[in-house]
């Protein structure tokens, strides 16, 4: 049965142009990118990548609860930078391990082994150093 749907998903993957496209991309394989076009469906539904990132749970999230100040009776902006909050909780969870699982794959034995262990050796941390493939 578990073999019959994944030859049903592929074959009709198939008939997508973009199905080849997308198996190009390293750690995306023919399920990744199967599971890809049948959950985005059409990439004319977000008008950019950052509202694609957002509905995979992967647009970054910032918070300011202070934006002026009052200094001797002034309104002034604050110099305070805006806050990094982490990633949206409001997502596709089934889009958010595709891409998380084709990163940790592109990471661990692909071509962006040696960026990664760069990133790794610079001091970030190991998920944000897969995320920046994501994103990137």
């Amino acid at each position: 049965m578990h073999q019959q749907i994944r030859r049903d998903l592929l074959l009709e993957s198939k008939k997508h142009q973009t199905w080849r496209l997308l198996g190009l991309i390293p750690g995306i394989g023919p399920i990744r990118a199967a599971l890809l076009i049948a959950l985005i469906q059409t990439p004319h539904r977000f008008r950019t990548k950052r509202q694609l990132w957002t509905y995979s749970g992967l647009g970054l999230e910032t918070h300011d609860s202070a934006q002026y100040r009052v200094v001797e009776g002034q309104l002034q902006r604050s110099k305070k930078p805006v806050t990094l909050r982490g990633l949206n909780q409001d997502h596709n969870h089934d889009l958010k391990d595709i891409f998380k699982g084709a990163a940790t794959r592109a990471s661990s034995s692909g071509p962006f082994h040696d960026f990664y262990e760069h990133l790794l050796a610079q001091g970030r941390k190991p998920t944000m150093a897969r995320l920046t493939f994501i994103l990137e």
